[in-house]
C-alpha cells in the first residue's frame, strides 16, 4: 500500500518556533557563547538598554541539519525505487527527523499561555503561512502538475503544510498539557487510540496530529538539564554505532516494510494490519524514534559554525523546497534523466537538494518571505494595554 510515496505525499516540517528561546546557563568549554553582562550601576546610573535575546547555537544547528535531512529525503522519493540502500537511508531518516522536529517545537512552546501577544504571534507565524502556502501548493499542483481536480481546501493539508495545522493544535492545547500531572502517558494513550481508529478520517490530518503528539508533549516537559545530558561526550560516542546499527536493520527491513508506518498518517487497519499489531508497532516506533532523536541531538555540533545563522531561517527552506522537489517531478526531470537513480545520480540529487535548501534558509530569502511567514498583523488585533 505504501511501497512508494504518493505523487503528493505529506511530509515533515522543521520546528522554526517563533517563541523566545529558553535561556540556558552559560556553557563552559566547547560551544561556550559569550553573553552580555549588566553594566555596573554604581558607575553608570543611567538605565541600560535591554540586551539582545541570546540564541543557542546548538539549537540553530539542530534546525539547519534537520531541514537538510528533510529536503534530501524528499529528493530521494522519486529516485529511490530499485535502490535498497537508498530506501534504508530514507527509512532511518524518516524514523527520527519528524520526532526530532516536534520535540524541539514542544520545548520552545513551553511558554505559550494563550495571552494576546502569544495568540497574535501564533496567528502570524502559523495560521497565515498555512493559509497562504496551502493555497499556493494547491494551485501549483493544479496548474504545474496537471491535476485539474485539485481543490483549495484548508481541511485537507497538502504535502508540507500539515505540520502547520498540527503545530497550531498542539500550541493551543499547551496550557492543558502543562497543567496535567502526568501528561506524557496520556499523550501516548491518545496516540495508541489514533493508530487503532480508522474512523478519524483525513480532515486536518488528525492521524498525524494525534500519533505524533507524544513527542510534542515530551518537549514540553523537558528542561535544559535534560539536553545537557544528551550533549555529553559519551552519548556522542555511542550515537555512531547506534546509527550504524539502525542502518543495518533498515537495510534488512527495507523490502519487508510498508513506508506508511513511518508517516504516521494512517491507522493500522488502513495499512491492512490488525489493530493489535498497530499498538505493538506504534510503541516500537516511538522507542526507536526517541533513541535515534537522542543520537541525532548528540551528534549535532554545539559551537557556532558557518551554517548556524541559517537555523533561524529554516521555515523558509521548508516551505519553499517543496516547490523545487515537486516541480522537478511535474516537469518530468526524474523520468527524463533515469541515471539519477544510479549511485552517482543519488549523490548528485542529495548534494543539489542540500545546497538548494541551504540557499533558501539564508537571511535575504527570509527577509523577502517575511510578508508570508512573519506578517505584521497589528491592525487586525486590539492594542494591548500598557503594563504598569
Amino acid at each position: 500500500m505504501f511501497s512508494a510515496p504518493s505523487a503528493f505525499q505529506r511530509a515533515a516540517v522543521p520546528p522554526d518556533s517563533q517563541e523566545p528561546e529558553p535561556r540556558h546557563p552559560r556553557p563552559t568549554g566547547e560551544g561556550a557563547v559569550a553573553t552580555a553582562t549588566a553594566p555596573d550601576r554604581a558607575s553608570d546610573p543611567a538605565p541600560a538598554p535591554a540586551p539582545a535575546k541570546h540564541r543557542d547555537a546548538w539549537f540553530d544547528n539542530v534546525k539547519y541539519l534537520a531541514i537538510v535531512l528533510v529536503a534530501v529525503a524528499h529528493a530521494w522519493e522519486p529516485v529511490m525505487d530499485g535502490s535498497r540502500t537508498t530506501r534504508a537511508l530514507y527509512m532511518v531518516v524518516y524514523a527520527f527527523h519528524m520526532p526530532a522536529f516536534i520535540l524541539v517545537s514542544g520545548y520552545f512552546s513551553r511558554s505559550f499561555d494563550m495571552s494576546p501577544r502569544k495568540v497574535k504571534r501564533l496567528v502570524s507565524t502559523v495560521v497565515v503561512p498555512y493559509v497562504l502556502f496551502e493555497t499556493a501548493y494547491s494551485l501549483f499542483r493544479r496548474y504545474a502538475g496537471g491535476y485539474d481536480d485539485t481543490p483549495i481546501s484548508l481541511l485537507d493539508p497538502l504535502f508540507l503544510t500539515w505540520f502547520l495545522v498540527a503545530l497550531f493544535i498542539w500550541r493551543v492545547t499547551t496550557p492543558l498539557w502543562r497543567s496535567l500531572r502526568h501528561p506524557l502517558p496520556i499523550a501516548v494513550a491518545i496516540g495508541l487510540l489514533a493508530v487503532t481508529t480508522p474512523e478519524i478520517g483525513d480532515d486536518l490530518d488528525l492521524q498525524r496530529v494525534l500519533q505524533f503528539l507524544p513527542f510534542f508533549v515530551l518537549g514540553l516537559v523537558l528542561r535544559p538539564e535534560h539536553f545537557e545530558l544528551v550533549r555529553r561526550r559519551e552519548v556522542r560516542v555511542l550515537a555512531v554505532p547506534l546509527f550504524a546499527g539502525a542502518l543495518a536493520l533498515a537495510y534488512w527491513l527495507a523490502p519487508r516494510t510498508q513506508l506508511g508506518w513511518l508517516y504516521h498518517s494512517s491507522s493500522a487497519q488502513e495499512l491492512d494490519a490488525p489493530w493489535w499489531s498497530g499498538v505493538v508497532i506504534y510503541l516500537a516506533m516511538l522507542a526507536c524514534a526517541l533513541v535515534l532523536t537522542i543520537g541525532f541531538l548528540a551528534l549535532t555540533p554545539r559551537r557556532p559554525l558557518w551554517f548556524t545563522v541559517l537555523g533561524a531561517g529554516t521555515i523558509c527552506g521548508y516551505l519553499l523546497h517543496g516547490f523545487l522537489v515537486k516541480g522537478a517531478g511535474y516537469f518530468g526531470l526524474f523520468d527524463r534523466y533515469t541515471w539519477l537513480s544510479n549511485p552517482v545520480g543519488l549523490v548528485v540529487v542529495s548534494v543539489v537538494a542540500a545546497a538548494a535548501v541551504t540557499l533558501l534558509c539564508t537571511p535575504p530569502v527570509r527577509r523577502a518571505l517575511r510578508f508570508a511567514t512573519e506578517p505584521n498583523l497589528d491592525r487586525m488585533f486590539r492594542r494591548e494595554p500598557a503594563r504598569r
